[in-house]
């Protein structure tokens, strides 16, 4: 079944989530701990935190970085698996990795 564009905003979706996938990678295939060091390096800020949501904003702020959004907003997902993607006629959900979601919910000592 095919989906159509019904916003202008529809059309930009698969760059933009593409562009969201592609800042996601460094991060894949990764410790807990390998993606904290990452995110420090990539954020240039210390990625090392007690708190979840300010791990997960730091999560978010690697993917968002350098995109340009074309009105779509993202967010973790509750349960730290995905980044969500809305904004137009529809909603995405990118996968991000094991070693992502445990930095996110436990931090880089999982």
């Amino acid at each position: 079944m095919a989906i159509y564009p019904k916003q202008t905003k529809d059309l930009v979706l698969a760059p933009v989530a593409a562009a969201l996938d592609i800042n996601l990678q460094r991060l894949r295939e990764r410790t807990p701990s390998d993606v904290e060091a990452e995110l420090e390096l990539e954020l240039d800020r210390p990625a090392k935190s007690s708190d979840r949501n300010e791990r997960a904003e730091l999560v978010l702020r690697q993917a968002v970085r350098g995109v340009d959004m074309h009105g779509w907003t993202a967010a973790i997902t509750t349960d730290g698996s995905g980044l969500h993607l809305e904004g137009g006629s529809v909603s995405i959900d990118l996968a991000l990795s094991a070693g992502i979601t445990t930095y996110i919910e436990n931090g880089w000592k999982a």
